[in-house]
């Protein structure tokens, strides 16, 4: 993909992520052109690198639309993050170093104190920051960038579903067992709260998703 393909592919994302463009809408070449002010050679190819994610679905002679979001999507992303997230947790408790540790319970801290107040997107902020100072200690660089990618598509259904803000208290509970067992460079116990920690999650998505689906079925029996 060259730098200017790549360039609208990022916007294009960003837009989904942003709820811009929003899950199932139909978007067309010619009005994405006009939309980032580009030809339409790299938005078509975009669409096509962005269908390789998982995305954007092209259709034969209908187009493309960003896609619609199931109870399968989610399943195959959590797949995903839990195995790249149990992995990079355990290179983590190999290398964690005292200062690491410090870094950690600052951010935790920070997260806590928010959910305190319930600023809600601050403590999404504060866990994203939780999570990428893990990764960063585990130093894998060839798989920062698709947990990267991961956790942007889960910030746009996090925002298109709700956050779910009853669970904050439990996943403040699993980032100080977790801060527990990478203290102690204990690699099993850090990837067994890891894993917990992402189902958990899952399931509370999963949930959400399939009360909106069922909210229009409701609508329509009681009309």
């Amino acid at each position: 993909m060259s730098t200017s393909n790549l360039d609208i592919g990022l916007r294009i994302r960003d837009d989904i992520v942003a709820g811009g463009l929003r899950f199932g809408e139909r978007i067309t070449i010619d009005a994405l052109a006009t939309r980032y002010g580009v030809s339409h050679m790299p938005v078509r190819e975009a669409l096509r690198e962005l269908q390789g994610e998982g995305l954007v679905v092209i259709e034969p002679n209908r187009g493309a639309r960003v896609r619609t979001i199931d109870a399968n999507f989610v399943e195959n992303l959590f797949e995903i993050r839990t195995a790249l997230e149990v992995m990079m947790v355990r290179r983590a408790a190999r290398r964690c170093t005292a200062a690491d540790i410090a870094e950690l319970e600052a951010i935790e801290d920070a997260l806590e104190r928010r959910i305190a107040r319930s600023d809600h997107a601050g403590v999404v902020a504060e866990n994203r920051r939780f999570h990428q100072a893990i990764n960063r200690v585990a130093d894998n660089v060839d798989a920062l960038p698709i947990v990267d990618r991961h956790w942007m598509l889960l910030a746009a259904l996090w925002r298109h579903f709700g956050y779910g803000e009853a669970r904050f208290a439990g996943v403040a509970n699993d980032h100080r067992h977790l801060l527990t067992a990478l203290d102690a460079h204990d690699e099993e116990a850090a990837a067994m709260i890891m894993g917990a920690h992402a189902t958990k999650a899952k399931l509370v998505l999963l949930a959400r998703v399939a009360a909106a689906a069922a909210a229009p079925v409701m609508e329509r029996k009681r009309a």
